[in-house]
């Protein structure tokens, strides 16, 4: 049974650039602006993988500017899952997978905390296996 769908709001006082500080933190970017750059790179990944309410939630969660690089992208007809969302950025950013796994974490653990533990549920439930782990959840399997 999935959770009843809670209004989502954007956090508030959370700005674009304490955002950026926060991914900054957590990924241990020398400069803001590789921080951003890489921002960009997981927003806009993230807005192709992503459909429906789970995306306009979202998008009310994230500092307007974010949201604007999340919703610029078109979903794609086929989700990738988790691993092919890391190799997709790997090719789209010019980096190795390592890299790209590390600065999906460093993105995706902020965005889970501005959309909180209900909406974070309800966006794991819509995607593929594998981006339980890129939001710094583990990511739990029925035993067969």
């Amino acid at each position: 049974m999935l959770p009843l769908r809670e209004p989502a709001t954007a956090r508030p006082g959370m700005t674009f650039h304490q955002m950026l500080e926060r991914i900054r933190y957590e990924g241990a970017y020398p400069t803001r602006e590789r921080a951003e750059d890489v921002t960009h790179a997981v927003l806009g990944a993230l807005g192709r993988q992503l459909t429906g309410d789970e995306r306009v939630d979202l998008a009310a969660c994230l500092p307007s500017e974010a949201a604007l690089v999340f919703t610029s992208q078109i979903p794609d007809l086929q989700p990738l899952t988790g691993w092919g969302f890391v190799k997709d950025l790997a090719t789209r950013t010019g980096t190795t997978p390592a890299t790209a796994r590390w600065d999906t974490g460093a993105v995706l653990a902020v965005v889970g905390r501005l959309a909180g533990p209900g909406l974070l549920d309800r966006i794991l439930t819509q995607l593929p296996s594998g981006y339980a782990l890129l939001f710094g959840r583990a990511e739990l399997t029925q035993a067969a």
